[in-house]
Protein backbone atom coordinates (compact mmCIF):
# COMPACT_ATOMS: atom_id res chain seq x y z
CA UNK A 1 0.00 0.00 0.00
CA UNK A 2 2.43 2.10 1.20
CA UNK A 3 4.27 1.61 -2.18
CA UNK A 4 1.35 2.29 -4.69
CA UNK A 5 1.23 5.80 -2.78
CA UNK A 6 4.83 6.72 -3.11
CA UNK A 7 4.51 5.64 -6.99
CA UNK A 8 1.57 7.73 -7.14
CA UNK A 9 3.31 10.59 -5.29
CA UNK A 10 6.27 10.70 -7.84
CA UNK A 11 3.90 10.60 -10.59
CA UNK A 12 1.59 13.86 -9.01
CA UNK A 13 4.90 15.50 -9.31
CA UNK A 14 6.32 14.72 -12.49
CA UNK A 15 3.45 16.06 -13.60
CA UNK A 16 2.72 19.09 -11.56
CA UNK A 17 6.39 20.11 -12.08
CA UNK A 18 6.24 22.10 -15.72
CA UNK A 19 3.03 24.18 -14.40
CA UNK A 20 4.60 25.25 -11.24
CA UNK A 21 7.93 25.57 -13.31
CA UNK A 22 5.38 28.00 -15.68
CA UNK A 23 4.45 29.80 -12.35
CA UNK A 24 7.50 30.32 -11.12
CA UNK A 25 8.37 32.41 -14.31
CA UNK A 26 5.68 34.47 -14.17
CA UNK A 27 6.04 35.87 -10.62
CA UNK A 28 8.11 38.93 -11.38
CA UNK A 29 11.60 39.24 -10.65
CA UNK A 30 10.73 42.32 -7.56
CA UNK A 31 13.72 43.82 -5.89
CA UNK A 32 13.47 46.94 -3.13
CA UNK A 33 14.31 50.29 -4.46
CA UNK A 34 14.56 52.49 -1.11
CA UNK A 35 14.77 56.37 -1.87
CA UNK A 36 15.57 58.63 0.98
CA UNK A 37 17.16 61.48 -1.46
CA UNK A 38 15.17 63.15 -4.61
CA UNK A 39 16.78 65.90 -6.91
CA UNK A 40 13.82 68.01 -8.23
CA UNK A 41 14.26 69.55 -11.76
CA UNK A 42 11.90 72.02 -13.39
CA UNK A 43 11.01 72.63 -16.81
CA UNK A 44 9.17 75.63 -17.76
CA UNK A 45 10.37 76.73 -21.29
CA UNK A 46 10.39 75.02 -24.52
CA UNK A 47 12.52 71.78 -25.30
CA UNK A 48 15.83 72.87 -26.60
CA UNK A 49 19.29 72.46 -26.12
CA UNK A 50 19.73 74.25 -23.05
CA UNK A 51 17.00 71.72 -21.89
CA UNK A 52 18.89 68.53 -22.56
CA UNK A 53 22.15 70.24 -20.89
CA UNK A 54 20.08 71.13 -18.00
CA UNK A 55 18.77 67.66 -17.14
CA UNK A 56 22.42 66.04 -18.25
CA UNK A 57 23.51 68.33 -15.87
CA UNK A 58 21.33 66.77 -13.05
CA UNK A 59 21.43 63.19 -13.51
CA UNK A 60 25.51 63.49 -13.57
CA UNK A 61 25.07 65.49 -10.35
CA UNK A 62 21.85 62.68 -8.69
CA UNK A 63 24.60 59.61 -9.40
CA UNK A 64 27.48 62.06 -7.86
CA UNK A 65 25.47 62.47 -5.00
CA UNK A 66 23.98 59.63 -4.36
CA UNK A 67 20.04 60.59 -5.01
CA UNK A 68 17.79 58.35 -6.15
CA UNK A 69 15.13 59.79 -8.03
CA UNK A 70 14.77 62.52 -10.26
CA UNK A 71 11.37 64.41 -10.74
CA UNK A 72 10.70 66.72 -13.89
CA UNK A 73 8.42 69.11 -12.76
CA UNK A 74 7.22 70.20 -16.05
CA UNK A 75 5.12 72.79 -18.20
CA UNK A 76 6.24 73.14 -21.75
CA UNK A 77 4.99 74.55 -24.88
CA UNK A 78 7.11 71.65 -26.86
CA UNK A 79 10.10 72.14 -28.89
CA UNK A 80 12.77 70.67 -30.88
CA UNK A 81 12.33 66.73 -31.71
CA UNK A 82 16.10 66.31 -31.88
CA UNK A 83 16.69 67.45 -28.31
CA UNK A 84 13.49 65.26 -27.19
CA UNK A 85 15.19 61.99 -28.81
CA UNK A 86 18.52 63.20 -26.92
CA UNK A 87 16.40 63.73 -23.74
CA UNK A 88 14.49 60.05 -24.14
CA UNK A 89 17.88 58.32 -24.61
CA UNK A 90 18.90 59.96 -21.92
CA UNK A 91 16.04 58.91 -19.59
CA UNK A 92 16.55 54.91 -20.90
CA UNK A 93 19.82 54.89 -20.32
CA UNK A 94 19.75 56.38 -16.69
CA UNK A 95 20.43 54.09 -13.98
CA UNK A 96 18.21 55.98 -11.72
CA UNK A 97 14.33 56.52 -12.03
CA UNK A 98 12.93 59.48 -13.82
CA UNK A 99 9.47 60.87 -12.57
CA UNK A 100 7.69 63.75 -14.73
CA UNK A 101 5.08 65.27 -12.46
CA UNK A 102 2.96 67.70 -15.06
CA UNK A 103 2.43 70.55 -12.32
CA UNK A 104 1.12 73.52 -11.05
CA UNK A 105 -2.11 73.72 -12.37
CA UNK A 106 -2.40 75.77 -15.53
CA UNK A 107 0.58 73.87 -17.16
CA UNK A 108 0.62 71.74 -19.79
CA UNK A 109 3.06 68.92 -21.85
CA UNK A 110 2.25 69.77 -24.92
CA UNK A 111 4.21 68.57 -27.93
CA UNK A 112 7.66 67.26 -26.79
CA UNK A 113 6.67 67.41 -23.56
CA UNK A 114 4.07 64.74 -24.04
CA UNK A 115 7.13 62.51 -25.84
CA UNK A 116 9.26 63.13 -23.43
CA UNK A 117 6.47 62.12 -20.53
CA UNK A 118 5.80 58.87 -22.25
CA UNK A 119 9.22 57.77 -21.23
CA UNK A 120 9.22 58.27 -17.66
CA UNK A 121 8.93 55.70 -15.59
CA UNK A 122 6.44 57.15 -12.87
CA UNK A 123 4.05 59.89 -14.75
CA UNK A 124 1.70 62.05 -12.80
CA UNK A 125 -0.06 65.36 -13.22
CA UNK A 126 -2.31 67.74 -11.16
CA UNK A 127 -5.66 68.64 -11.17
CA UNK A 128 -6.10 71.74 -13.86
CA UNK A 129 -3.63 70.78 -16.33
CA UNK A 130 -3.65 68.86 -20.20
CA UNK A 131 -1.23 66.44 -21.97
CA UNK A 132 -1.12 65.73 -25.85
CA UNK A 133 -1.33 67.76 -28.86
CA UNK A 134 1.87 66.26 -30.32
CA UNK A 135 1.71 66.21 -33.99
CA UNK A 136 4.47 67.51 -36.15
CA UNK A 137 3.64 71.09 -37.55
CA UNK A 138 2.90 70.49 -41.60
CA UNK A 139 5.28 73.15 -43.40
CA UNK A 140 3.38 73.04 -46.58
CA UNK A 141 1.24 70.84 -48.51
CA UNK A 142 3.86 69.54 -51.60
CA UNK A 143 3.84 65.86 -51.99
CA UNK A 144 7.43 65.66 -50.83
CA UNK A 145 6.50 67.52 -47.28
CA UNK A 146 3.70 65.61 -46.89
CA UNK A 147 5.70 62.08 -46.89
CA UNK A 148 8.84 63.68 -44.97
CA UNK A 149 5.78 64.65 -42.75
CA UNK A 150 4.08 61.45 -42.60
CA UNK A 151 8.01 59.61 -42.08
CA UNK A 152 8.07 62.05 -38.75
CA UNK A 153 4.59 60.94 -37.70
CA UNK A 154 5.04 57.49 -37.86
CA UNK A 155 8.46 57.38 -36.32
CA UNK A 156 7.15 59.18 -33.48
CA UNK A 157 4.22 56.76 -33.04
CA UNK A 158 6.52 53.92 -33.25
CA UNK A 159 8.32 55.61 -30.72
CA UNK A 160 5.66 56.51 -28.49
CA UNK A 161 4.00 53.36 -28.77
CA UNK A 162 7.15 51.19 -27.81
CA UNK A 163 7.98 53.16 -24.56
CA UNK A 164 4.43 53.37 -23.31
CA UNK A 165 4.06 49.73 -23.83
CA UNK A 166 7.72 49.27 -21.78
CA UNK A 167 5.96 51.61 -18.87
CA UNK A 168 3.03 49.20 -18.96
CA UNK A 169 0.35 52.24 -20.19
CA UNK A 170 -1.97 52.59 -22.84
CA UNK A 171 -0.73 53.42 -25.78
CA UNK A 172 -3.33 54.33 -28.12
CA UNK A 173 -3.99 57.84 -26.45
CA UNK A 174 -0.75 58.56 -27.04
CA UNK A 175 -0.47 58.01 -30.62
CA UNK A 176 -3.80 59.76 -31.12
CA UNK A 177 -1.47 62.71 -29.11
CA UNK A 178 0.37 62.43 -32.58
CA UNK A 179 -1.85 61.44 -35.48
CA UNK A 180 -4.84 63.55 -34.37
CA UNK A 181 -3.50 66.25 -31.90
CA UNK A 182 -5.57 65.09 -28.91
CA UNK A 183 -5.31 66.67 -25.45
CA UNK A 184 -6.39 65.01 -22.51
CA UNK A 185 -7.05 66.61 -19.05
CA UNK A 186 -5.42 65.04 -16.19
CA UNK A 187 -8.84 63.55 -15.22
CA UNK A 188 -9.06 61.78 -18.58
CA UNK A 189 -5.35 60.98 -18.90
CA UNK A 190 -6.09 58.80 -16.04
CA UNK A 191 -8.72 57.13 -17.07
CA UNK A 192 -7.29 56.03 -20.51
CA UNK A 193 -4.15 54.72 -18.44
CA UNK A 194 -1.79 57.62 -19.69
CA UNK A 195 -1.08 58.54 -16.14
CA UNK A 196 -0.22 57.09 -13.21
CA UNK A 197 -1.83 59.32 -10.59
CA UNK A 198 -2.78 62.91 -9.98
CA UNK A 199 -1.20 64.66 -7.20
CA UNK A 200 -1.55 69.02 -6.56
CA UNK A 201 1.46 68.68 -4.05
CA UNK A 202 5.07 67.93 -3.21
CA UNK A 203 3.72 65.69 -0.39
CA UNK A 204 1.00 63.77 -2.22
CA UNK A 205 3.63 63.49 -4.73
CA UNK A 206 5.79 61.22 -1.87
CA UNK A 207 3.27 59.85 -0.59
CA UNK A 208 2.04 58.20 -3.85
CA UNK A 209 5.32 57.05 -4.89
CA UNK A 210 5.64 55.47 -1.32
CA UNK A 211 5.21 51.28 -2.40
CA UNK A 212 4.96 51.31 -6.38
CA UNK A 213 6.66 49.50 -8.28
CA UNK A 214 8.51 50.87 -11.35
CA UNK A 215 10.13 48.79 -14.50
CA UNK A 216 13.79 50.01 -14.92
CA UNK A 217 15.90 48.38 -17.13
CA UNK A 218 14.33 45.36 -17.44
CA UNK A 219 13.94 44.81 -14.14
CA UNK A 220 10.47 45.69 -11.26
CA UNK A 221 11.31 47.51 -8.53
CA UNK A 222 9.30 48.32 -5.55
CA UNK A 223 9.99 52.21 -4.21
CA UNK A 224 10.78 51.96 -0.51
CA UNK A 225 10.18 55.30 0.96
CA UNK A 226 12.06 57.18 3.83
CA UNK A 227 10.24 58.26 6.90
CA UNK A 228 11.48 62.03 5.78
CA UNK A 229 12.68 61.64 2.25
CA UNK A 230 15.44 64.33 1.27
CA UNK A 231 14.11 67.16 -1.36
CA UNK A 232 16.59 69.01 -3.38
CA UNK A 233 15.74 71.74 -5.95
CA UNK A 234 18.56 71.58 -9.14
CA UNK A 235 18.19 74.93 -10.72
CA UNK A 236 19.62 76.27 -14.44
CA UNK A 237 23.40 77.76 -13.63
CA UNK A 238 23.61 81.24 -15.41
CA UNK A 239 25.11 79.51 -19.03
CA UNK A 240 21.89 77.27 -18.98
CA UNK A 241 19.40 80.26 -18.64
CA UNK A 242 21.45 82.66 -21.28
CA UNK A 243 21.03 79.58 -24.02
CA UNK A 244 17.58 78.80 -22.68
CA UNK A 245 16.72 82.52 -23.77
CA UNK A 246 18.61 82.13 -26.86
CA UNK A 247 17.67 79.12 -28.26
CA UNK A 248 14.09 80.58 -28.48
CA UNK A 249 13.19 80.59 -32.16
CA UNK A 250 11.28 84.02 -31.72
CA UNK A 251 14.85 85.43 -29.97
CA UNK A 252 16.55 83.34 -32.43
CA UNK A 253 15.16 84.73 -35.73
CA UNK A 254 15.20 88.67 -34.08
CA UNK A 255 19.39 88.31 -33.24
CA UNK A 256 19.42 87.20 -36.54
CA UNK A 257 17.64 89.91 -38.09
CA UNK A 258 19.45 92.41 -35.79
CA UNK A 259 22.75 91.30 -36.65
CA UNK A 260 22.08 91.39 -40.48
CA UNK A 261 20.67 94.96 -40.74
CA UNK A 262 23.89 96.10 -38.78
CA UNK A 263 25.95 94.37 -41.11
CA UNK A 264 24.11 96.22 -44.07
CA UNK A 265 24.23 99.49 -42.57
CA UNK A 266 28.32 99.13 -41.84
CA UNK A 267 28.56 98.43 -46.21
CA UNK A 268 26.54 101.26 -46.46
CA UNK A 269 28.86 103.58 -44.32
CA UNK A 270 31.75 101.98 -44.20
CA UNK A 271 34.45 103.05 -41.48
CA UNK A 272 33.03 103.36 -38.09
CA UNK A 273 33.10 99.50 -37.56
CA UNK A 274 30.82 99.47 -34.73
CA UNK A 275 27.51 98.80 -36.32
CA UNK A 276 29.66 95.75 -37.73
CA UNK A 277 31.32 94.53 -34.57
CA UNK A 278 27.50 94.89 -33.13
CA UNK A 279 25.96 92.59 -36.31
CA UNK A 280 28.62 89.95 -35.97
CA UNK A 281 28.32 89.37 -32.16
CA UNK A 282 24.27 89.28 -32.77
CA UNK A 283 24.48 86.78 -35.94
CA UNK A 284 26.88 84.75 -33.82
CA UNK A 285 24.40 84.41 -30.91
CA UNK A 286 21.93 83.43 -33.55
CA UNK A 287 23.59 80.70 -35.17
CA UNK A 288 23.71 79.20 -31.66
CA UNK A 289 20.13 79.74 -31.29
CA UNK A 290 19.59 78.31 -34.93
CA UNK A 291 21.81 75.38 -33.96
CA UNK A 292 23.57 76.12 -36.77
CA UNK A 293 26.83 76.78 -34.99
CA UNK A 294 27.64 74.09 -32.33
CA UNK A 295 28.00 75.43 -29.38
CA UNK A 296 31.47 75.04 -28.16
CA UNK A 297 32.18 76.88 -31.84
CA UNK A 298 30.19 79.22 -31.17
CA UNK A 299 31.68 80.14 -27.71
CA UNK A 300 35.20 80.54 -28.75
CA UNK A 301 33.65 82.90 -31.38
CA UNK A 302 32.04 84.52 -28.46
CA UNK A 303 35.12 84.77 -27.25
CA UNK A 304 37.64 85.98 -30.48
CA UNK A 305 35.87 88.57 -31.20
CA UNK A 306 35.46 89.83 -27.54
CA UNK A 307 39.38 90.53 -27.78
CA UNK A 308 38.90 91.99 -31.22
CA UNK A 309 36.06 94.59 -29.90
CA UNK A 310 38.96 95.53 -27.06
CA UNK A 311 41.51 96.20 -29.59
CA UNK A 312 39.26 98.03 -31.45
CA UNK A 313 37.67 100.61 -28.91
CA UNK A 314 41.69 101.60 -28.85
CA UNK A 315 41.51 102.81 -32.79
CA UNK A 316 37.72 103.60 -32.41
CA UNK A 317 36.03 106.40 -30.92
CA UNK A 318 32.76 104.68 -29.72
CA UNK A 319 32.11 106.25 -26.32
CA UNK A 320 32.65 102.90 -24.59
CA UNK A 321 29.83 100.96 -27.26
CA UNK A 322 32.29 98.78 -28.40
CA UNK A 323 33.71 97.68 -24.74
CA UNK A 324 30.05 96.87 -23.28
CA UNK A 325 29.52 94.74 -26.80
CA UNK A 326 33.18 93.01 -25.91
CA UNK A 327 32.03 92.29 -22.14
CA UNK A 328 29.03 90.71 -23.04
CA UNK A 329 30.56 88.76 -26.05
CA UNK A 330 33.46 87.63 -23.26
CA UNK A 331 30.40 86.49 -20.64
CA UNK A 332 28.52 84.95 -22.76
CA UNK A 333 31.61 82.91 -24.89
CA UNK A 334 32.61 81.69 -21.39
CA UNK A 335 29.57 80.53 -19.74
CA UNK A 336 28.66 78.85 -23.38
CA UNK A 337 32.38 77.11 -23.03
CA UNK A 338 32.32 73.51 -22.54
CA UNK A 339 28.28 72.48 -22.90
CA UNK A 340 29.09 69.84 -24.71
CA UNK A 341 27.09 66.38 -24.18
CA UNK A 342 30.10 64.42 -22.37
CA UNK A 343 31.42 67.18 -20.82
CA UNK A 344 32.38 66.68 -17.00
CA UNK A 345 34.48 70.13 -17.05
CA UNK A 346 33.11 73.68 -16.90
CA UNK A 347 34.62 77.17 -15.82
CA UNK A 348 33.56 78.16 -12.58
CA UNK A 349 31.33 80.79 -12.16
CA UNK A 350 33.71 82.47 -9.79
CA UNK A 351 36.31 82.32 -12.60
CA UNK A 352 34.57 83.85 -14.93
CA UNK A 353 33.58 86.85 -12.72
CA UNK A 354 36.90 87.65 -11.41
CA UNK A 355 38.31 87.63 -14.99
CA UNK A 356 35.56 90.10 -16.37
CA UNK A 357 35.72 92.32 -13.12
CA UNK A 358 39.76 92.91 -14.02
CA UNK A 359 38.83 93.89 -17.40
CA UNK A 360 36.09 95.65 -16.62
CA UNK A 361 38.11 97.90 -14.01
CA UNK A 362 41.09 98.07 -17.06
CA UNK A 363 38.59 99.61 -18.87
CA UNK A 364 37.30 101.65 -16.14
CA UNK A 365 40.37 102.92 -15.27
CA UNK A 366 41.72 103.62 -18.92
CA UNK A 367 38.60 105.65 -19.25
CA UNK A 368 39.40 107.85 -16.01
CA UNK A 369 42.65 108.53 -17.43
CA UNK A 370 41.63 109.55 -20.73
CA UNK A 371 38.91 111.73 -19.63
CA UNK A 372 41.15 113.53 -16.91
CA UNK A 373 43.69 114.37 -19.92
CA UNK A 374 40.80 115.88 -21.86
CA UNK A 375 39.74 118.33 -18.96
CA UNK A 376 43.43 119.26 -18.84
CA UNK A 377 43.61 120.39 -22.82
CA UNK A 378 44.31 123.88 -23.32
CA UNK A 379 45.66 124.91 -19.54
CA UNK A 380 48.26 122.76 -19.41
CA UNK A 381 51.64 122.46 -21.62
CA UNK A 382 52.89 119.55 -22.74
CA UNK A 383 56.79 118.73 -23.47
CA UNK A 384 57.40 122.25 -22.49
CA UNK A 385 61.43 122.93 -23.09
CA UNK A 386 61.87 126.30 -22.27
CA UNK A 387 64.95 127.10 -20.21
CA UNK A 388 66.02 123.90 -20.54
CA UNK A 389 69.57 122.72 -21.68
CA UNK A 390 70.14 120.66 -24.32
CA UNK A 391 73.00 119.23 -27.05
CA UNK A 392 73.49 119.91 -30.46
CA UNK A 393 73.69 116.51 -32.33
CA UNK A 394 74.02 117.42 -36.29
CA UNK A 395 73.82 120.18 -38.82
CA UNK A 396 70.68 120.20 -40.80
CA UNK A 397 71.47 123.19 -43.16
CA UNK A 398 71.04 126.73 -43.27
CA UNK A 399 67.33 128.41 -44.09
CA UNK A 400 67.81 131.90 -44.40
CA UNK A 401 68.84 133.50 -41.91
CA UNK A 402 69.01 130.66 -39.27
CA UNK A 403 71.07 127.81 -38.66
CA UNK A 404 68.83 124.52 -38.67
CA UNK A 405 70.34 121.50 -35.74
CA UNK A 406 69.04 118.13 -34.36
CA UNK A 407 69.49 118.61 -30.22
CA UNK A 408 69.22 116.26 -27.86
CA UNK A 409 66.49 117.99 -24.86
CA UNK A 410 65.86 115.16 -21.89
CA UNK A 411 67.00 112.22 -24.08
CA UNK A 412 64.51 112.97 -26.89
CA UNK A 413 65.86 114.35 -30.32
CA UNK A 414 63.94 117.81 -31.36
CA UNK A 415 64.82 120.18 -34.36
CA UNK A 416 65.95 123.11 -33.63
CA UNK A 417 67.06 126.80 -35.39
CA UNK A 418 69.46 129.51 -33.98
CA UNK A 419 70.76 132.41 -35.77
CA UNK A 420 73.66 131.60 -33.90
CA UNK A 421 76.09 128.87 -35.80
CA UNK A 422 77.12 126.38 -33.12
CA UNK A 423 79.26 122.91 -33.94
CA UNK A 424 78.19 119.90 -32.67
CA UNK A 425 78.36 118.65 -28.91
CA UNK A 426 77.43 122.39 -27.46
CA UNK A 427 75.36 123.15 -25.21
CA UNK A 428 72.70 124.58 -25.74
CA UNK A 429 69.48 126.49 -23.83
CA UNK A 430 66.32 126.43 -25.36
CA UNK A 431 64.89 130.28 -24.85
CA UNK A 432 61.60 129.94 -27.26
CA UNK A 433 59.38 127.07 -28.27
CA UNK A 434 56.92 127.81 -31.31
CA UNK A 435 53.64 126.46 -32.42
CA UNK A 436 54.94 124.06 -34.46
CA UNK A 437 56.53 122.57 -31.60
CA UNK A 438 60.20 123.94 -32.83
CA UNK A 439 62.61 124.99 -30.44
CA UNK A 440 64.63 128.37 -30.65
CA UNK A 441 68.02 128.21 -29.21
Amino acid sequence: MRYHFLRFYAILCLCLAPLLSAMAQTIPNETTYKVDKILLTTIDSSINPATFNYLDNALKRAIKEDFNLVVIKMNTPGGLISTTKKILTLIGDSPLPFIVWVAPEGSSATSAGAIISSSAHILLMSEGTNIGAATPVQMGSKIKEDDLRDKAINDLVALVRSLSETRKRNPAPFELMITKAQSFTAKEALEKKVIDGIVNSEAQLLNFLSDKVIHIKGTDSRLKMSATPIVVEQEMDLGQVLLNIFANPSLAYLFFLIGAALIYLELQTPGGMIAGALGAVSLIIAAIGFQVLPLNLGALGLLALSFILFIMEVYITSYGILSIAGIASLVTGSLFLFRTNDSYIHLSGELIFSATSAIVLFLIFMAYIILRDQKNVGKKSFNKFVGLEGTVITSLGQEGEFYLYQVKVNGEFWKAQSPIQHNQGDKVVIKEQNTNMQLII
